[in-house]
């Protein structure tokens, strides 16, 4: 039966469209919630075609360089935000700390601020494109009892990945944006090729790069390219893949580390990844207030809490911190040992005492950053050449 509530209509995926914070936005916010789950593609299609069937879109920064040139989503009213000054210096500036330097690729801040213009950059204003919100870094996992002697004994690196020893026990995801970075930096790692931009290859580029993805594919390197997390997991744990490009909430939802696999900490640097909430440009009147009630509930502290214990980061640290145990806290932001098990989102056992977080601190995994995902000028070219390295899978 109808409640007479505003239902709200979030559009995303699972990564955080999980069904444990809708039911508790509902209460804390009195609003009926209902998340629309849908692959990457599927969820930027709509995003930009159907904007009248959303009300809030969540998804990746790197995203707003679709939605916002096709005008289907609106300005958010910093104003409007009651932590914005709590939201930490990394979607504001593209860096955790000043003396970083910007890593490549399509880093939040470059597209956060609207512009005199209506264009997007860095330059700070009263409007914003996005609410930066969870943020991480990717890499991939592998099996350390499997791995080859000749690879434990050197430095975690993408190139593991391409190298002969993994030969049919490795696999790539099947996204092309991310799977090309991934690979680009992989491929680099390997000496096979220079690119001097993974984040953005030409169209030369982009063909020397599916060429040699297709001769090792062809040679049998891969098992598959994975399209979702059960495919991913059944890959990890059917063992027929010792090694894969992985996401956060893959690996640590499916107790992964758990199962004797480890996240590398690649000496070349990680690929990452800023996300966020954008409004859709048809909601307006009772219909906005409540979205942005939705928007600052998820800055409240409990939402952040619970994508911490799934590996991700919140972009006001300050807040989550009052949501987790002084345990979780040093595990998942502070790169300590972990003091006692600690559950995941599941509330099941996740993490074992004793266990430290691969790559480190909140500090040191953010300032590790080889590039951001991003969306290349070349993307539909990318895309259709894509398409050829997979189509069998």
């Amino acid at each position: 039966m109808p409640t007479g509530k505003t239902t709200l209509r979030v559009l995303g995926t699972s990564v955080t469209l999980i069904d444990k914070i809708r039911k508790q936005a509902q209460k804390d916010l009195n609003i009926d919630i209902e998340f629309i789950v849908r692959s990457v593609q599927d969820a930027q299609r709509i995003a930009v075609m159907q904007p009248e069937s959303y009300d809030i879109y969540d998804q990746w920064f790197h995203n707003v360089d679709f939605v916002w040139p096709a005008q289907s989503i609106q300005p958010i009213d910093i104003d409007r935000i009651d932590q914005w000054d709590l939201i930490n210096s990394l979607p504001k500036t593209g860096r955790v700390l000043p003396s970083q330097p910007l890593a490549q690729g399509s880093e939040p801040s470059g597209r956060l601020y609207v512009q005199h213009d209506g264009s997007l950059g860095s330059t700070p204003s009263k409007q914003i494109s996005m609410l930066p919100l969870a943020h991480n870094v990717d890499s991939f996992a592998y099996n350390e009892a499997l791995l080859p002697p000749e690879l434990r004994e050197q430095e975690e690196s993408w190139q593991w990945l391409l190298a002969p020893q993994m030969k049919g026990k490795a696999a790539f995801q099947n996204d092309a944006a991310m799977g090309t970075i991934d690979a680009a930096i992989a491929i680099n790692a390997s000496g096979l090729a220079e690119f001097k931009d993974p984040s953005n290859l030409a169209l030369a580029e982009i063909d020397l790069l599916i060429h040699i993805l297709k001769t090792k594919r062809d040679e049998g390197q891969f098992v598959e390219f994975w399209k979702d997390h059960d495919q991913s997991i059944t890959l990890l744990k059917s063992k027929r893949s010792y090694i894969q490009s992985i996401w956060a909430p893959i690996y640590y939802r499916n107790h992964c580390n758990i199962a004797g696999y480890k996240m590398a900490c690649p000496k070349e640097g990680y690929r990452a990844w800023c996300g966020g909430l954008s409004v859709s440009k048809c909601a307006t009147g009772h219909k906005l207030d409540d979205v942005y009630k939705y928007l600052n509930w998820w800055l409240s502290g409990w939402p952040g809490s619970v994508i911490a214990r799934q590996g991700y980061y919140i972009s006001n640290t300050d807040s989550v911190k009052n949501y987790l145990s002084e345990e979780e806290w040093q595990f998942w932001y502070e790169g300590k040992s972990a003091l006692k098990d600690l559950n995941g989102i599941d509330d099941q056992p996740l993490i074992p005492k004793g266990s430290i977080r691969s790559g480190g601190s909140y500090e040191q995994r953010m300032s590790n950053i080889a590039v951001w995902n991003s969306v290349m000028d070349e993307h539909n070219y990318l895309v259709r050449k894509w398409r050829e390295l997979t189509k069998n899978e």
